[in-house]
């Protein structure tokens, strides 16, 4: 995995990044038995997921390859 591309965008980066600190907020919020602070982490968690793709549409994210082989054509390393 270390080896391809899968992830390093700043709108995967971003995306990751809003959506870990909803789910620390839900988490927070869980603790303290607020049931409007957990709905709100989740709000704000999939608000990451949104921020992520509106990114990768924006041409912030990874681009695909034209002509790409299919995922179950063996891939050499040269």
């Amino acid at each position: 995995m270390a080896g391809s591309s899968h992830g390093h965008t700043p709108a995967a980066w971003t995306g990751v990044t809003i959506t870990f600190i909803g789910f620390c907020i839900s988490g927070a919020f869980t603790v303290m038995a607020e049931p409007i602070g957990f709905v709100a982490g989740l709000v704000v968690a999939a608000l990451g997921g949104v921020v992520g793709l509106a990114m990768r549409a924006a041409g912030l994210g990874r681009q695909p390859k034209s002509g790409s082989r299919s995922q179950a054509e063996p891939q050499t390393q040269g």
